[in-house]
């Protein structure tokens, strides 16, 4: 999604010269062709990211809309109180960009990992987070976070294209549909792609099940859309962040408001490191149960 992410930037900065571009020194090799584009607008604020956020603050007080770039844990914890305090609590248009949400960075460890971070971030005032499940979508996501002008997260995976045919509600976005669904799958971001790999394994499990994915926290879900998954009976909910503050317990407290109840509902979330051990990303997907075989196992449960 970088390279998507860096012709999005390209694209709107040529076109707006309210839009500055801070990197914590990082972007080398994907982000010259927005460094040549946006000149002195390109900012390299080195290893301090604390005081990037708070520079843009600054900046976007005096009418300018500001990315702020790096890896997803250096762009949220380390400058987390600034964020709160300069941004959000003044509703500035400020944006946070994290490169490798989840497990992405892999056997670089925990250090570089972001599983907590849409806990930390959505629970903010005035604060949108989004999170593409899908390469072809960084473009009009771009697009909205400017528009808006509100203090914004971007988490950036690495995702595929969009499947065909899918429909907007609210945010989520459905990507499979079913004739008579035994159960709605809803997922957080790339790992989208896991459950659309469990659904390929057979015809029979690929038929039975409407998947979702999610596309911002905190949550807006249109109550027409929670009856008709609570009318499927079962609800799997599929995330690369931790259960506490993320999608399934977000999800929770508005299908409880609504009156709404599932004969199964099942939670798959990043359960940190079991094994004490680090791996790449697919090894970190297994150990919490986000890969394909164990998201098959759930759905089959169902049926």
């Amino acid at each position: 999604m970088r390279k998507e992410f860096s012709a999005a930037i390209e694209r709107i900065a040529t076109s707006d010269d309210r839009i500055i571009f801070i990197t914590g020194d990082l972007g080398y090799n994907a982000l010259e062709n927005v460094a040549a584009a946006l000149g002195p607008r390109f900012i390299n604020a080195g290893v301090a990211e604390q005081n990037m956020v708070g520079v843009a603050a600054g900046m976007a007080y005096k009418g300018y809309k500001v990315f702020c770039y790096s890896i997803a844990p250096f762009a949220v914890y380390r400058c987390l109180e600034q964020f709160r305090n300069d941004v959000c609590l003044h509703n500035l248009p400020v944006f946070l960009v994290g490169n490798g949400g989840g497990y992405g960075y892999g056997i670089m460890g925990s250090t570089h990992h972001a599983i907590e971070d849409l806990a930390c971030l959505s629970s903010l005032q005035n604060v949108r987070t989004w999170i593409p499940a899908f390469a072809d979508e960084i473009d009009p996501i771009v697009d909205a976070i400017v528009a808006e002008g509100r203090p914004a997260y971007l988490r950036l995976g690495a995702g595929p294209k969009t499947p065909e045919g899918t429909q907007d509600a609210g945010s989520f976005r459905k990507i499979v549909s079913s004739e008579r669904p035994k159960g709605t799958v809803v997922a957080l971001g790339p790992v989208a792609a896991n459950v659309l790999k469990a659904l390929g394994t057979s015809d029979a499990l690929g038929s039975q099940f409407d998947v979702y994915t999610a596309l911002n926290l905190p949550l807006e879900l249109p109550a027409e859309l929670g009856r008709q998954w609570a009318e499927t009976g079962n609800l799997l909910v599929v995330e690369e962040h931790v259960g506490i503050g993320g999608l399934a317990q977000q999800l929770s407290v508005k299908l409880l408001e609504n009156g709404l109840a599932f004969n199964k509902f099942v939670s798959l979330s990043a359960q940190g490191y079991p094994e004490g051990l680090y791996g790449d990303q697919s090894y970190h997907q297994r150990q919490s149960g986000l890969d394909a075989v164990s998201i098959q196992e759930k759905l089959e449960s169902f049926l």
